[in-house]
């Protein structure tokens, strides 16, 4: 699994299909069925090599020309912003699920793990969201006043951030992406429940969560091997994040 970055601009999402009064063109046959190639191409390139993949990758795993991809997507941001919005609002589902059907808290939060990283969706999470780095020095940045709620109900990371530590970007610092804070926020809840019940560890944060599902999910050749392998990635994974007596 590779979390790539790849710059992509704020604009808002060019939707394929779309006529200019906004409401959505009915495509030809041959054009959604394209359409339908590219992005599943698009999922399967972007979940094996990262967002930094070229376009030509794209347009080879679809069977089609790349000027086919530029007409559905004048940009690869635009192409990468869609893959990216699919596959976080589907994280997001699955979370939703797994809060509202299971009372006990780790089965929850665990089936989420399980449900999510089976899918392959934490390959495609928006690169913005997740980063790995030095910490900055100098005085902590002031947190403005609105966000105090947000910081209570979702769980921050380590007080003690060394060389390489994952650091959770929130939605506006990611560039605004749509669905991430929702995203955030249902990962949030069920990572409080489990650690309200003493199931999860008390370091353990929403961004160490989303990190085991990037990550849990090794793109192999053969379709066995990867899911007998993320299944038990998950199963190490799970142990770690799991509290233990004292």
């Amino acid at each position: 699994m590779h979390v790539q970055d790849t710059h992509w601009s704020a604009a808002p999402l060019a939707s394929a299909g779309r006529t200019g009064g906004g409401r959505a063109a009915p495509l030809r046959v041959d054009a959604q069925r394209n359409l339908e190639h590219v992005l599943r191409a698009a999922r399967e390139v972007f979940g094996e090599l990262g967002y930094g993949a070229p376009m030509e990758d794209v347009a080879r795993r679809a069977r089609v020309g790349v000027g086919t991809v530029y007409r559905r997507f004048p940009s690869k941001d635009v192409l990468v912003r869609r893959i990216a919005e699919e596959e976080t609002a589907r994280l997001t589902e699955q979370a939703r699920t797994a809060l509202g059907q299971e009372d006990e808290p780790w089965s929850a939060l665990s089936r989420f793990l399980r449900t999510s990283v089976a899918s392959g969706a934490g390959r495609l999470l928006p690169p913005q969201v997740l980063r790995v780095g030095v910490a900055e020095e100098g005085p902590a940045p002031v947190t403005p006043v609105a966000s105090v709620a947000e910081e209570a109900r979702v769980p921050q990371q380590r007080s003690q951030t060394g060389a390489g530590e994952l650091r959770l970007v929130d939605g506006d610092r990611a560039g605004g992406e749509p669905g991430t804070a929702a995203l955030l926020d249902v990962v949030g809840q069920l990572v409080e429940r489990a650690r309200a019940a003493g199931e999860l560890r008390a370091d353990v944060s929403v961004s160490d969560v989303l990190l085991v599902i990037a990550t849990a999910a090794p793109a192999l050749p053969d379709a066995a091997q990867q899911a007998a392998a993320s299944a038990r990635l998950l199963d190490i994974l799970l142990e770690g994040l799991r509290s233990r007596p004292a």
